[in-house]
């Protein structure tokens, strides 16, 4: 087989980012592919913090693997199209490594597919290096371990699978750190907003969903102190509008997670603000509102919006 491209979504984070390097050693190692890791966008400053807490490289960005003379892929931590290459339609997708929902996936040849409801895709990853007798080398671990972290924040999500605890202790042993002093410095390296621009700010953790033919636009940012942020209303607002202009969103839903207290603030644009208000039971006021315990925009966002807009 020619070589095969390894990647998580669009605007990476680091569970997109971990599980893919990780999945192109262990597709090297006990598939013996020609597998090479790559992203499909810079990482940010939480993931960057993980890359160079281990002493990993990060990957090369590509925006087409046709581009590149690869037609054949593997994805991690999505299997949503829009959230992918922008060749996807055109390649062979070889493989899926995800935990989320399936939606907008369609394939011409059968694949390996590999979905499980847990709180990283790379929970499944380091598994599957179990199922394969495979050795997991100390910086692939602190990937890993990143991913799980960053996903669950520091397991403290209600999208944490019962498994999750057990895979992050022995990813910790393997990557020689403490499980909760790494954990929080590492959220913390995703915390520092100032330096971003207001555009920057809204697509540092966005995704695009299509909910019931509209293009929603899902972001999150990760914050020790929501107010802050929201004193960038208006910059905020305004880049909002921009991006929904320049890209044909019909909705731009920002989630302001407060990491120490699990809670949100979502701030809301967009043309279906009475399905906003309807999935989460709430009244926007100056555009947004906010949403005790709400942490995971897989679990506590996405399929709330996702039955307010198709009914």
């Amino acid at each position: 087989m020619s070589k095969v491209f390894v990647f998580g979504h669009q605007n990476p984070d680091t569970d997109a980012i971990a599980s893919s390097y990780a999945f192109a050693y262990l597709a090297k190692k006990a598939y013996k592919m020609d597998a090479e890791v790559v992203a499909l966008g810079t990482p940010n400053e939480e993931t960057s913090f993980a890359l160079k807490s281990f002493g990993v490289e990060a990957p090369r960005v590509i925006t087409s693997a046709l581009a590149e003379g690869v037609d054949t892929v593997i994805l991690t931590d999505h299997n949503e199209f829009q959230q992918s290459i922008s060749d996807i339609a055109d390649v062979t997708i070889f493989g899926v490594v995800d935990h989320h929902r399936v939606a907008n996936f369609e394939t011409a040849n059968p694949l390996f597919m590999r979905v499980e409801p847990v709180g990283s895709a790379s929970s499944i990853v380091y598994r599957m290096y179990k199922e394969n007798n495979l050795e997991v080398p100390k910086e692939i671990a602190g990937l890993l371990l990143s991913g799980l972290i960053s996903d669950t924040l520091l397991l403290k999500s209600p999208t944490t699978h019962v498994t999750d605890h057990k895979v992050a202790e022995e990813l910790a042993a393997l990557a020689q750190v403490n499980l909760e002093e790494y954990g929080m410095s590492l959220l913390k390296a995703g915390t520092n907003l100032t330096s971003k621009s207001e555009a920057e700010l809204i697509d540092i953790d966005a995704k695009t969903f299509e909910l019931n033919g509209n293009p929603v636009r899902v972001a999150q940012v990760n914050t020790v102190d929501i107010a802050e942020v929201l004193e960038r209303q208006e910059a905020i607002e305004a880049a909002i509008m921009e991006a929904i202009a320049k890209e044909g969103y019909s909705d731009f839903v920002l989630m302001i997670t407060d990491i120490v207290n699990s809670n949100s603030e979502i701030l809301a644009i967009g043309s279906n603000m009475d399905k906003v208000e309807a999935a989460f039971n709430f009244t926007l006021e100056n555009n947004h509102a906010f949403l005790a315990g709400a942490v995971s925009r897989k679990k506590q966002v996405v399929p709330q919006l996702t039955e307010s807009f198709g009914n």
